[in-house]
């Protein structure tokens, strides 16, 4: 399923990050969050930021609480 650290990308969006936020928090690159965030959508069978948090939730990878995209 997803790597930890695409559930932790999927998380900094569910706060309402931006991808430079992210690779900030992260001390990664834009590209590479974009590389985790097009695996994630490939993996949960989505295609935006919102039905991939949305999914990751109904999962149980991220919490209710931790969501804006709700």
């Amino acid at each position: 399923m997803l790597t930890a650290r695409e559930i932790e990308v999927l998380r900094l969006l569910s706060r309402g990050c931006t991808y430079a936020d992210v690779a900030q928090h992260l001390g990664i690159s834009v590209h590479t969050v974009g590389t985790h965030i097009k695996n994630s959508y490939r993996k949960l069978s989505v295609g935006t930021a919102a039905a991939a948090v949305t999914r990751a939730a109904e999962l149980g990878l991220l919490q209710r609480q931790e969501l804006v995209f709700q």
